[in-house]
């Protein structure tokens, strides 16, 4: 099982590309809304994965944009990250599967509604995002 999520996750990885928009461009925002707290689109069974599309009004960070949000979304923050980044290393764990161990490591991400984390092979990690490595990181009792 394992196995066929890091296939996947790395296959997305290779697929992702770095966005940039411009002042005018439009997006689509993927949404997950939380139940009962806001509903896009329409009454019915299903929400929307996407919503938009809605206009670029200018650039608030490396990855953040401001949007133009139509009146019916003027409770939501018009300010969005489109990037999920690594903020650092919180945990180290050993996996052994048969004569194999697997390093893995917690990782938080920068989530901006609830905390979010995961755990990442370590190997294919360090390629990725190598400056995450110049600091240690605190190691897991289960490790050894």
């Amino acid at each position: 099982m394992q196995a066929a999520r890091d296939r996947q996750k790395s296959y997305a990885d290779l697929k992702r590309k770095p966005m940039e928009f411009q002042v005018g461009d439009k997006v689509m925002l993927k949404v997950s809304p939380w139940k009962g707290v806001v509903r896009f689109g329409k009454q019915g069974k299903l929400n929307p994965r996407y919503v938009g599309p809605f206009k670029v009004l200018g650039k608030v960070g490396e990855v953040a944009y401001k949007i133009e949000l139509p009146e019916e979304l003027s409770r939501v923050h018009n300010t969005f990250h489109f990037v999920k980044e690594p903020i650092e290393i919180v945990d180290r764990e050993v996996k052994r599967l048969k004569q194999r161990r697997i390093p893995l490591i917690k990782v938080r991400w920068n989530s901006k509604r609830v905390p979010e984390f995961t755990w990442e092979r370590e190997d294919q990690f360090k390629k990725k995002y190598p400056h995450l490595f110049t600091k240690t990181a605190p190691s897991s009792s289960a490790a050894s």
